[in-house]
């Protein structure tokens, strides 16, 4: 089994509990950093709310099995087993109470009690099949029955991201989909983020929009663009060139708010400032939207335009800020390949895909810990 992450540690204790002879072979030196990093320390370890809905993939239903097959329940009750506490924040987003070691830990127990054998700091050299599968490492030749690829896909590089789980597909003849960085900040030109720049800090709620679901979280200008958990969602259906589209006041008739004004001297400014957006950022709309006037200056048709702006302000960000601040990678091992039900690939007997490496992306939110659990523990079932 190649990769000590999420997904490679829940596959290993599953197979080696279940009576498998497993060798758990990692490049990284220090076990399940991208764990011990996630949700401040704190491991935002699945969510209240999963459901197929909530994952990106060129297949959207691919990932019904494995999540049936084991849930977040199942994953709260081995947490319970274990004596670890959690918390519920907002959006049914779990994490830990006593910070990610805690889950690094419990994996890695349970991995014991499976007889795992593991070897860290191990380079990857090549891997081939002919009467089972040869993985040919720097610390020499290892043969197995099966193989499990669990090596995660290309965000973070700074703690050890490589391309390696998708080369290993192509040289088995598998497709993979094109690849990019999800759950990212969103960057502007330069001309916009000078524009914008006074505004890094300033956050607030809003609903995004990017040729996908809408979601209803903050919003966070930063030096080189947008960032908060609502542009980080929106990130993983943006596609370049397209704009975001932000309703700056949700769940409200921002018609109804100035029509009840319409007499009113009270600037546009003070009146957004009041409705709920930061000051400096109402300031720098209304500015740049040509709307710093009385609200008694604005005529029905000009009250209409600005609640529709409003509504719908767009942004046309030029890129993202890339892998380095992605947290997971959009696309991977085309689901065409694979089996739903066991993670093996339909051509290749014995080999299997789990976790970030697949064609599957999970909302921010614990989803795609909760993919990594389901698909590890699958392909440990069957591997």
């Amino acid at each position: 089994m190649i990769g000590a992450g999420a997904a490679g540690l829940m596959c290993a204790a599953t197979a080696g509990q279940r009576g498998r002879s497993v060798l758990l072979l990692d490049h990284a030196v220090k076990l399940a950093e991208k764990i011990r990093i996630s949700g401040g320390g704190r491991c935002n370890f699945t969510n209240l709310d999963v459901r197929p809905e909530c994952f990106l993939s060129e297949n959207p239903h691919f990932c019904r099995s494995a999540l049936s097959q084991y849930t977040a329940h199942d994953f709260l009750a081995l947490l319970e087993r274990y004596g670890i506490h959690w918390h519920e924040k907002t959006l049914g987003q779990l994490f830990c109470d006593d910070g990610s070691q805690a889950i690094i830990d419990m994996l890695d127990a349970e991995c014991r009690a499976g007889g795992v054998e593991r070897r860290m700091g191990v380079s990857i050299e090549d891997v081939s099949r002919s009467d089972g599968f040869e993985v040919r490492t720097s610390e020499g030749v290892f043969r197995s029955e099966s193989l499990v690829v669990a090596t995660g896909g290309l965000s973070i590089p700074q703690i050890g991201a490589t391309g390696l789980g998708y080369r290993i597909a192509g040289a088995f003849g598998l497709d993979v989909t094109e690849c990019a960085p999800a759950l990212v900040p969103l960057t502007f030109h330069a001309d916009e983020a000078a524009r914008f720049a006074p505004l890094a800090g300033v956050s607030f709620c809003a609903e995004a929009e990017a040729s996908g679901p809408v979601f209803r979280e903050n919003v966070l200008f930063t030096h080189k663009g947008v960032s908060g958990p609502a542009i980080l969602q929106v990130s993983s259906y943006w596609m370049p060139g397209e704009p975001v589209s932000l309703d700056l006041m949700p769940g409200k008739s921002a018609r109804a708010f100035l029509d009840e004004r319409s007499a009113s001297e009270q600037r546009v400014v003070n009146a957004l400032a009041e409705a709920g957006l930061p000051r400096r950022f109402a300031q720098a709309w209304a500015e740049q939207e040509g709307v710093d006037v009385r609200l008694c200056d604005l005529s029905a048709p000009a009250r209409e335009a600005l609640a529709a702006r409003l509504h719908a302000w767009e942004i046309r960000p030029n890129g993202t800020q890339g892998y380095r601040k992605a947290e997971v990678t959009r696309g991977g091992v085309s689901t065409r390949a694979l089996s739903s039900k066991t993670m093996m690939a339909r051509d290749v007997p014995g080999l299997f895909f789990v976790g970030e490496v697949v064609d599957v992306t999970g909302w921010l939110g614990g989803y795609n810990f909760q993919w990594a659990w389901s698909s590890g523990f699958v392909a440990g079932k069957n591997c």
